[in-house]
C-alpha cells in the first residue's frame, strides 16, 4: 500500500494529484503544523530524518522530495507513458522543469513569504519601520530581479505551448503547479496571462479537485 505523509499547506498537495492521476490506491496520514513556529511536528522525524513533508512510502521503499516522489511513482506506475516524454527536447524540458520548480523558482518565493511577515510579525513599535524599510529593500533590490526574469521565462514559454514541455500534461507540469500557484498568492501576476491560464487549467483538471478535496476534507483513503 502506498502511504503519503501530508503536512498541511505543503508541497504534498501535487503529489496526491499525481497520485489520483495514476489512479492508485493509497491512504493519506496528514499532520499539523506546530501554530506558533509553523515547523512540521516530530512525528515526522520517525518516518524520515529531516522530519520534512512529502514523504512517500511504498511498501519498504520510503522516498522524500516531491520531485524524487513524482519521478519515481512515473517510472513505477505510469505505465501508457502520460506523464513523462519519452526523447528529444520535451523530455529535456521535462527535466528541467520538473528541477527548476524547487531549484530556482521556490527559494525565492519562500525568501518572499519570510519577508513579507517580517513586517507583520509582534515587535517593538519602534522597530517596525526598521523592519519594513530592510524587509522592502531586500525585496527591491534582492527579490524583484531575479524573480522577474523567471517569471518572464515561464510566461514566454506558456505562450508558445499548453503545457510546460508541449500539448500534453507531464510530471513537470504538476510539479511546477504549487509554485506557480504559490505565486499567484504571493504575486501580482497579471502581467503574466498565459501563467494565469496554466494556474486555471490546473485548478481545472479534476483529479487536481479530487486531491484537494481529499486532504480539506480529511479523507484517509
Amino acid at each position: 500500500m502506498i502511504t503519503l505523509h501530508h503536512l498541511e499547506q505543503s508541497r504534498s498537495q501535487r503529489v496526491l494529484w499525481l497520485l489520483e492521476e495514476l489512479d492508485l490506491p493509497y491512504e493519506v496520514i496528514q499532520y499539523q503544523r506546530d501554530p506558533a513556529t509553523l515547523a512540521a511536528p516530530e512525528s515526522l522525524f520517525s518516518i524520515h530524518p529531516l522530519g520534512k513533508a512529502p514523504i512517500l512510502s511504498d511498501g519498504e521503499l520510503v522516498i522524500a522530495e516531491s520531485g524524487a516522489i513524482i519521478e519515481y511513482l512515473i517510472e513505477r506506475y505510469d505505465l501508457d507513458g502520460r506523464f513523462r516524454p519519452t526523447a528529444g527536447q520535451a523530455l529535456l524540458d521535462y527535466r528541467y522543469w520538473l528541477h527548476f520548480a524547487e531549484g530556482s523558482l521556490m527559494p525565492l518565493l519562500v525568501m518572499k513569504l519570510v519577508f513579507t511577515k517580517i513586517t507583520t510579525s509582534p515587535m517593538p513599535f519602534f522597530a517596525k519601520p526598521i523592519a519594513k524599510s530592510i524587509s522592502q529593500k531586500l525585496q527591491s533590490n534582492f527579490l524583484t530581479p531575479r524573480l522577474t526574469p523567471q517569471l518572464a521565462f515561464i510566461e514566454k514559454t506558456l505562450a508558445k505551448r499548453t503545457w510546460l514541455t508541449g500539448d500534453r500534461i507531464s510530471g513537470a507540469d504538476i510539479q511546477m503547479s504549487f509554485p506557480l500557484i504559490a505565486a499567484s498568492a504571493r504575486l501580482d501576476l497579471s502581467a503574466y496571462p498565459n501563467i494565469d491560464r496554466f494556474i486555471k487549467q490546473v485548478e481545472a483538471m479534476p483529479h487536481y479537485q479530487k486531491a484537494i478535496k481529499r486532504v480539506t476534507t480529511g479523507e484517509t483513503a
